[in-house]
């Protein structure tokens, strides 16, 4: 199965970057159909994956996907399957 990845280490502190690479894989994983996005906010304090949810629960990025799964192996990793 075909999946996408988005590790936002590098990025973790520009705001807008981080709100345009969600909004480019997410695209991607549309355009491709492709079914699983893997998204790395890492582990930090938490501030980040708030972030990638808050993006991910919007109303027409919800739409997009039919599931959320955030990995109870690694705090620092959530699924999206569209």
């Amino acid at each position: 199965m075909a999946k996408l990845k988005l590790d936002l280490h590098d990025i973790f502190d520009q705001g807008e970057r981080i709100e345009r690479a969600l909004n480019d894989v997410m695209r991607s994983a549309v355009d491709k159909k492709i079914r699983l996005v893997e998204i790395i906010p890492g582990k930090g304090s938490g501030q980040l994956k708030k972030r990638v949810l808050r993006f991910l629960e919007q109303k027409h990025i919800r739409a997009l996907y039919r599931r959320l799964e955030k990995d109870d192996k690694n705090f620092g990793r959530i699924f999206v399957h569209l």
